[in-house]
């Protein structure tokens, strides 16, 4: 399972680097079906598209929803380079998505653990499995670039 982990992060590492190419934020996702096989991939987009809602976890997972052809997403595992923020684990929450793995914390609006615990709350009618850590050098190395490269240094 590890190693099927390690796997779809890279893939979310490169939808990452995309980002990065696009002046975006340098945040990739990748969901994995039940059996581990990549439904769908995406990055942030936000400017690019004028959609403050264009985050790399939401585009994924409206793209497996059309995939399966369901609004539930029951036994998937979204794969992000980032701790998602309260937006996307919200969506995550509400498709039940069964895990979500990430790289780097978000002490500032990670709600998978950080700063909120979304998927963990016994107050909502799903949980999640929370997987972080995964590849978090790689993962935090891109976003100081960004945003070293963004602040002139």
């Amino acid at each position: 399972m590890l190693d099927d982990l390690y796997y779809l992060m890279m893939e979310a590492v490169e939808e990452a680097r995309a980002a990065l190419a696009e002046g975006e934020v340098p945040v990739g996702a990748v969901l994995a079906g039940p059996d581990a096989g990549i439904l769908a991939r995406a990055h942030n987009r936000p400017i690019g598209l004028n959609d403050p809602t264009a985050h790399a976890e939401i585009l994924a997972l409206r793209r497996g929803g059309e995939v399966l052809g369901n609004y539930r997403l029951n036994g998937c595992t979204l794969v992000v380079t980032i701790e998602p923020c309260p937006m996307c684990m919200g969506a995550a929450v509400h498709a039940r998505i069964a895990r979500v793995v990430f790289g780097a914390f978000d002490p500032k609006t990670g709600a998978a653990g950080s700063l909120y615990d979304l998927g963990r709350d016994a107050r909502l009618n799903h949980r999640i499995e929370i997987v972080p850590g995964i590849m978090q050098g790689a993962c935090q190395d891109l976003m100081r670039r960004f945003f070293r490269e963004r602040r002139g240094r």
